[in-house]
């Protein structure tokens, strides 16, 4: 590729005197993908031209209206000087990557990088960056196994190192992220959808993971969120580091870059893990050597979970967490080469919406690949052949949604199946149910399974159950662990994550169902970063119906309840869209609307629900449902001071409410 060097950086490379003042390149190259000429920033330790020695490389990525120069918000004078010290002092190169999109690049403090909002897909900074690292490879000494390449960022940059990572496991050992930003979106355009860290940590298995948060930023109850959903993955390497500090900025540069370090220093990073996890936003994508391609119209998340020789779970989402999986999604996907070329396979398929077991034969390519073809229904796969181990007994989905929600003060049947995904039966596999929550009682936590047919499945409901203690407020994250002994000893365990429901969830104060209707409704409006606000009018209409205000058969509709007091103390009675949470097989989700939180600047969305109820619902039907709106606030404090200097804007806060609601069937 055609690469030319800035003439600053010409000096430099000519002038020891100047490099020193300067440690850094700026460069252009000719990028085959995005069709143009791309900028970075290199920083090159300061004996690079004074030996033979390849170096491990950081790629960082810049924050909302910078460039790759690092320079927009402070002149120039804190990230690049630290950056450029750590170089100096440690054996690593530094790229600073380019997240410019012209089109982008109006209005509001200068320009938003990366391409990651909902209209977008024109530049998909995936393949880019890809062929960045090639460049760089090809360019500069370098050391490109997986284990010495690193990728940071702060803010939008500290979600693309967070999500870029979870989408190449294979090419980046390790990841931080100073302050990022909660949730973009992702995938081809026309087809995207909205991604969040916090829902794709099993995507980071294989992956060294930092995440640095500063107390004082604007958006810190996100962090929050995100490192909860970090520190609950037993199984990825995760460490916290919070700062005293006022503003949205990427501190403790050089000991976060010390944790790369340790990262480099680690060979087991580059070892191809024997089972991994995986979820992409993309129709066509590569990891850990498997090919996947779907398709089908509209957004769909693919997840490969628990994947291994032996075999993979294949399942899609319309959203994430938990939207419906899509069956009308067509998956053909290519193993790495795993198998003995040419050999035959049985392959075993347990179709999660049907319930039933079916089997195929597979004829290994010469390479060593399998291919095969399935929908997005979700399916268990294990293959059985040359080279191809036996799977360990598998839990079945608990739920179609992300996780179960159930009630408090009440013996809860646990809808627990174990499946059996070998081609010949277990025997005597011993079933453990325990909780480390004082929450938690455990009615009955031992089952034994004298036999289970291969292919099959056996449920138990009837002998594995709970009792959850609740109290107020939200759903409370509780947690099971099931334990399972099989072949006499081998162990497999697995998380049981489960929300438990308030003991005491209120009625709204007013609810207004919208099947087709029209209405005016008065709606909180923030003022700006310094608090207040108030009530605004807004024209609505919704849902798909006969626009009398009830849902009848058929129908779909939006639920909006009424509050009489908002998290903010400007907000009163105004009304909210809600998220419906149901059990009940009348209803369905039809539909996932995605709002901007006002004028919240994290591209944060208001997440709520267009609900169906089945047209053969019975007339008279009493269904439960559960209300989940969202309010939020400005909170300003212009009293409060870090250090010598006051907190600059208020931090964005939210809260969830929750209603008990009976819909009752006309």
């Amino acid at each position: 590729m055609r690469w030319t060097i800035t003439l600053l950086a010409a000096l430099a490379l000519g002038a020891p005197n100047d490099l020193a003042r300067r440690p850094f390149l700026d460069c252009v190259y000719a990028s085959t993908v995005f069709g143009e000429e791309r900028h970075y920033r290199i920083f090159l330790p300061p004996d690079y031209d004074l030996s033979t020695k390849a170096y491990p490389v950081i790629y960082y990525f810049h924050g909302h209206s910078d460039r790759y120069t690092l320079e927009k918000y402070d002149d120039g004078k804190d990230t690049v000087p630290k950056i450029a010290a750590f170089v100096a002092t440690h054996p690593v190169m530094v790229v600073a990557v380019d997240g410019y999109v012209a089109r982008d690049y109006q209005g509001f403090y200068g320009g938003a990088p990366w391409d990651t909002y909902k209209n977008g897909g024109d530049y998909d900074f995936g393949p880019y960056f890809r062929e960045l690292v090639a460049h760089i490879d090809g360019t500069y000494r370098t050391l490109t196994s997986r284990r010495y390449r690193a990728i940071s960022g702060l803010s939008m940059g500290g979600f693309m190192s967070l999500y870029l990572s979870a989408r190449y496991p294979d090419l980046i050992g390790s990841a931080s992220a100073f302050n990022p930003g909660p949730e973009f979106y992702v995938g081809e355009k026309g087809q995207r959808a909205l991604w969040r860290p916090k829902d794709h940590v099993t995507s980071h298995t294989q992956t060294m993971v930092r995440l640095i948060r500063a107390s004082g930023d604007y958006i810190s109850q996100y962090h929050e969120e995100t490192r909860d959903a970090y520190a609950r993955a037993d199984d990825v390497d995760f460490e916290f580091r919070q700062d005293e500090y006022h503003r949205h900025w990427a501190t403790s540069i050089g000991e976060t870059f010390d944790f790369h370090l340790r990262a480099f220093a680690r060979p087991d990073l580059d070892n191809v893990p024997e089972s991994w996890n995986h979820a992409d936003a993309y129709s066509d994508f590569t990891v850990w050597g498997y090919h996947v391609k779907s398709t089908g119209d509209g957004p769909a998340i693919t997840y490969l979970d628990d994947v291994s020789q032996g075999g993979l779970r294949v399942t899609t989402r319309k959203w994430a967490p938990d939207g419906p999986p899509l069956a009308n999604r067509r998956i053909t996907m290519t193993t790495a080469p795993l198998y003995s070329p040419g050999a035959t396979y049985a392959v075993l398929d347990r179709n999660f919406s049907t319930g039933a077991t079916s089997q195929q034969t597979l004829r290994a390519a010469p390479d060593g690949r399998l291919t095969f073809t399935t929908d997005g229904a979700g399916h268990q796969f294990s293959f059985h052949g040359p080279g191809a181990s036996d799977q360990a007994p598998v839990l079945l989905p608990l739920t179609t949604s992300d996780r179960l929600r159930l009630p408090p003060q009440q013996d809860v049947a646990l809808p627990i199946r174990i499946y059996n995904p070998r081609s010949a039966p277990l025997t005597d596999v011993k079933v453990s149910l325990a909780s480390d929550y004082a929450t938690v009682h455990v009615l009955a936590g031992e089952a034994t399974l004298p036999r289970v047919e291969p292919g099959g499945s056996v449920d138990l409901a009837d002998r594995l159950r709970v009792r959850f203690t609740a109290g107020g407020g939200y759903f409370a994250k509780t947690r099971l662990k099931l334990q399972m002994t099989y072949d006499g000893w081998h162990g497999v365990s697995e998380n049981l994550d489960v929300l438990v429901i308030p003991e005491d969830v209120p009625p709204p104060a007013e609810i207004m169902i919208l099947d087709g209707r029209a209405a005016t409704l008065s709606v909180f409006r923030q003022k700006g970063n310094q608090g207040g606000g108030g009530s605004i009018s807004r024209q609505i209409t919704e849902g798909k119906g006969n626009g009398n205000g009830v849902l009848e058969p058929g129908e779909e509709a939006t639920i909006w309840v009424r509050m009489p007091q908002g998290m903010d103390p400007f907000d009163k009675n105004n009304w909210y869209r809600a998220k419906v949470y149901s059990d009940s097989p009348w209803i369905t989700e039809a539909s996932r609307l995605e709002q901007p939180k006002q004028l919240e600047w994290t591209s944060g969305q208001e997440l709520t629900s267009v609900i169906r109820l089945a047209p053969n619902t019975p007339r008279g039907a009493r269904i439960p449902l559960l209300l989940d709106n969202e309010s939020w606030s400005f909170t300003w404090t212009p009293d409060v001071r870090y250090g010598i200097e006051k907190l600059y804007q208020a931090f964005q806060l939210h809260t969830h409410h929750l209603h008990r609601y009976e819909l009752v069937v006309p």
